[in-house]
């Protein structure tokens, strides 16, 4: 039983949206490979973005995708899922659907051999942006509190969309939340092409970050833990 973490796979099996913009070839396959290696009782963190579909009729044909994949995933919303609604109304959709093996970490902690699996979305926001961006980082820090909170007592791993940090930029309102819960390692996604070379990797504070955004992966999953 392992865990592991991937983010960004930016599917569009049924949307005409393919993502050739980063020289992406072949990515679906490569996916499929990879997963192929993975176990039923083994459990992947999916960082955002894994469907281009603009609602979910365009988003079907990408869950029953990740469906069939080997083990259990667990998908938190990026800045393409346009898709996303509310956390129930996505679960109604995977059960009308019969996708089974998918959940949804939003304003809620997924316990796993032993650890609580956190996150939420996360958010940039910068000096020159608006007021809107500053109303959503807002929200997305009180998601991932919510999230912390329902730890416990338990060792704590945080899954964000967006990087808290990264080479020129950090949110102090998202690292404030990591460290004040003593979250052990963040995963992030986001980062494409040329802006991997931006990623901040490794211990900074008290936190290990790691980016798992897929084609920086290779479009492997990382593994995390075994137990």
């Amino acid at each position: 039983m392992s865990l592991y973490a991937i983010g960004d796979l930016h599917l569009s099996l049924s949307a005409d949206k393919p993502m050739n913009v980063f020289g992406w070839t072949d990515h679906v396959r490569r996916l499929e490979d990879a997963f192929s290696r993975l176990g039923d009782g083994d459990l992947t963190v999916l960082c955002g973005d894994t469907s281009w579909g603009i609602d979910f009729q365009e988003s079907l044909a990408d869950f029953q995708f990740i469906d069939r994949l080997p083990g259990r995933k667990l998908i938190l919303k990026g800045n393409h899922d346009y898709w996303w609604g509310t956390a129930s109304k996505m679960k109604r959709f995977f059960q009308d659907n019969g996708i089974t093996t998918i959940d949804i970490l939003h304003n809620n902690c997924y316990e796993y051999g032993g650890y609580a699996l956190c996150g939420t979305r996360g958010w940039f926001y910068e000096e020159e942006q608006t007021g809107h961006n500053e109303k959503v980082l807002n929200r997305e820090v009180g998601r991932l509190e919510a999230s912390l909170k329902a730890a416990g007592d338990r060792p704590v791993l945080a899954f964000l969309h967006y990087p808290p940090l990264y080479t020129g930029y950090r949110c102090p309102e998202i690292i404030r939340k990591l460290e004040e819960y003593h979250v052990e390692r963040c995963f992030y996604g986001h980062l494409h092409g040329p802006t991997h070379k931006r990623a901040i990797e490794g211990k900074v504070g008290a936190v290990e970050y790691s980016l798992v955004s897929a084609d920086y992966l290779g479009f492997i999953p990382k593994k995390i833990l075994d137990f």
